[in-house]
């Protein structure tokens, strides 16, 4: 890899800024839960921070649309990308039974939040996994806002980069 422009961190300004892009979209967004951005062969790229936990609520009851956990589907983002790229998956087989096109984002509400998965320009998928009584319409702005931003700086490169960052930690 060209080393112009790696920081002392060890990722180049382009990883910093879309890990950057991420963690805004976790903490400025009212009820986003996890999140994950997967390669379009199903490798997790970037994912949001497992050290947040959302605040304890009365048993039962439902986490405050602004509570702010990543612990997403089974405790692991890992298991939120296997999800999104599943889902992807599925989509995109059906738009193309249906003659449809490209899926552009697919949303699915449940009783215990929603699933939010939006492509990526590049084929990546990102994916928001969002509590129960939070503004649908807000999360699906922010992440087209994300998907703008990051789908023209999404380069072959740039995704070699993030997978093996996200392969030396995990």
């Amino acid at each position: 890899m060209d080393t112009a422009g790696v920081t002392a961190l060890g990722l180049s300004d382009e990883a910093r800024s879309l890990h950057w892009l991420l963690t805004d979209l976790v903490e400025e967004v009212p009820g986003v839960l996890s999140v994950a951005v997967v390669s379009s062969d199903g490798l997790l790229l970037l994912s949001s921070s497992p050290e947040r936990t959302a605040p304890a609520g009365p048993a039962g009851a439902p986490q405050p649309c602004g509570a702010r956990g990543t612990e997403g589907p089974r405790g692991s983002t890992a298991d939120l990308a296997t999800i999104v790229a599943g889902l992807g998956s599925l989509t995109t087989g059906a738009a193309a039974l249906m003659d449809g096109g490209v899926v552009k984002q697919t949303m699915v509400a449940m009783d215990g939040g929603g699933l939010f998965v939006m492509t990526i320009s590049d084929g990546s998928l990102l994916g928001v996994h969002t509590a129960p009584d939070c503004d649908m319409s807000v999360v699906a702005y922010q992440m087209a806002l994300f998907v703008g931003r990051a789908g023209h700086v999404l380069t072959p490169e740039l995704r070699r980069e993030l997978r093996q960052s996200v392969e030396a930690v995990g």
